[in-house]
């Protein structure tokens, strides 16, 4: 995909494998500054694979992979973790911390001043809609929809400049899944932040989408607005993937 503008991250030819087979590959995406590029496709297509190499969480086997201007290296791949938000399915808060101490645990590590991350938990707790007083309880005593907001907040901790959203929405009921759909909306135009969420689910992908990557096997099958591949799909795949979901109920 050839950026039109400043790029948050760039892979060229990127290809990642484990043992024998290849869980991504070999694919070229630029993502956009201050966009949200959805990454859509079936279970197993290389979608949350690809996160990951952004999120320096795995090595590229070939290719350049640059992420906030820096090619994510071993030396550098700890100062961007902290410039990259990353949320992942069901939250993964530590369950033995409060909701408050899961949101301040990277500011504390960084040794911010108490009254500064104090200030920064209130303002975020402002910005996901979770109420004051639900930050002294710990992630077993919050919904699934709390947790995930929890989470949201320690993602956008450290105010980073990307955010990664694995499947954020895809364990909760439709009801509380709805509210957060459009809770997130909201926050990700009000911060006007880079974020890559990925999803199988072509209704999320209509909401939150300013640009979709739909993923087959490991590569890259068609990119673009979602309204591009409704109406040109580039193969039967795509033409069959938006027709399951038009007839799902």
């Amino acid at each position: 995909m050839t950026a039109h503008g400043p790029t948050a991250a760039s892979l060229v030819g990127v290809t990642k494998r484990y043992g024998d087979a290849v869980a991504l590959g070999p694919i070229d995406i630029d993502v956009p500054v201050g966009r949200t590029m959805v990454l859509l496709g079936p279970s197993g297509c290389g979608k949350s694979t690809l996160l990951r190499l952004i999120n320096g969480l795995v090595a590229p086997d070939e290719g350049t992979l640059r992420v906030l201007g820096e090619p994510v290296t071993p030396a550098s791949v700890e100062g961007l973790r902290r410039r990259v938000g990353y949320v992942i399915q069901e939250g993964g808060l530590f369950p033995h911390l409060s909701a408050r101490q899961n949101v301040a645990l990277l500011p504390r590590w960084l040794r911010w001043e108490t009254p500064r991350i104090d200030a920064r938990v209130a303002e975020l707790a402002a910005l996901a809609r979770l109420p004051e007083a639900l930050l002294e309880r710990h992630p077993g005593e919050l919904s699934g929809g709390q947790r995930q907001r929890v989470a949201l907040m320690r993602a956008l901790a450290l105010d980073p400049e990307m955010l990664l959203l694995d499947e954020p929405l895809g364990a909760l009921d439709p009801m509380v899944r709805a509210e957060l759909q459009r809770d997130l909306r909201e926050v990700f135009r009000t911060l006007g932040k880079t974020v890559v969420l990925v999803t199988h689910d072509l209704r999320e992908a209509r909401h939150f989408g300013d640009l979709v990557v739909l993923l087959r096997d490991g590569r890259v099958v068609q990119r673009g607005p979602l309204s591009a591949l409704e109406h040109a799909p580039s193969d039967g795949f795509v033409r069959d993937f938006l027709d399951a979901w038009r007839e799902a109920p």
